[in-house]
């Protein structure tokens, strides 16, 4: 497997597909490369090359006991693209890797980094704060906690359902899909995706959303259940001088899977050759 090795001594997985302009994929939680599957075979056949790893703990990387967490995240990521020196990037992040797209421009700076596009992001921050109070109840993410620890396995195929909105009247939604969401959730490591949970929701991403100087997008569902579009891709929107940003009516979080998935790579290719 192509794999390299972060400074700390962890494997970090990737693929690496096709020629051209190069995107990156940072893939959501607890999901891995493979969530992005359908948008990296897309870009490929038309003319770019698309590079996606497995966050640290997740899919076919090692699962890690330390650095879990958004700056771990950003910094393998940045090691990634150093090893293969990737430049002129269009990083592309869906939920928590929208977060991990935003703390790497925030940590190692746009030199290598063309444009940016975040899709149902978790930025400018989840967690209701005094700074946030808009945000989601701390409640909430314990609860998540508690779930996974309890029984992964049951709270994998309960979440898959509001995840890709097949709890919506008309929802066409294939119980496949659902299943394919447990067996990549399943091969993230349980303390990876546990600590995973502290870093999307309670990290705030403010500073580094205004350290963009990149064309930007922000892609969202405004049907989604999961990362509630008011709280984030509106707000984020506002943030980053210059955003383009599209809100799909009625399209859930995992919308690069759903009946969403072609408007979504038709949009995603206008932009990367815009």
């Amino acid at each position: 497997m192509p794999t390299i090795t972060t400074r700390d001594g962890h494997e970090i997985y990737y693929k690496d597909w096709g020629e051209g302009p190069v995107v990156t994929f940072s893939h959501g939680w607890p999901l891995s490369s493979d969530a992005w599957s359908g948008q990296m075979l897309f870009l490929a056949q038309n003319g770019f090359r698309v590079v996606a790893h497995d966050r640290r703990g997740h899919g076919k990387s090692a699962q890690s006991s330390a650095r879990n967490d958004m700056d771990g995240y950003a910094d393998d990521l940045a090691e990634l693209i150093e090893a293969l020196d990737l430049r002129d990037i269009a990083m592309v992040g869906h939920s928590t890797g929208g977060g991990e797209v935003a703390r790497y421009i925030g940590r190692h700076g746009t030199g290598r980094v063309a444009r940016a596009v975040l899709l149902g992001a978790v930025p400018p921050g989840l967690l209701r704060t005094p700074e946030n109070p808009e945000g989601l109840p701390i409640e909430l993410f314990d609860g998540l906690r508690k779930d996974i620890a309890a029984n992964r396995s049951q709270f994998y195929r309960d979440f898959a359902i509001p995840f890709y909105g097949a709890n919506r009247a008309g929802a066409e939604v294939p119980q496949s899909l659902l299943d394919e969401f447990w067996l990549i959730s399943m091969q993230a490591g349980l303390k990876n995706a546990w600590e995973c949970i502290k870093a999307f929701s309670e990290t705030d991403f403010t500073a580094d959303l205004r350290k963009f100087d990149v064309p930007t997008l922000v892609v969202h569902g405004e049907d989604d259940q999961i990362v509630p579009v008011k709280d984030t891709g509106h707000k984020t929107a506002r943030l980053i001088p210059g955003a383009q940003a599209i809100f799909y009516p009625g399209a859930p979080h995992g919308l690069t899977a759903t009946k969403h998935a072609a408007r979504f790579n038709a949009d995603l290719l206008a932009f990367m050759r815009s």
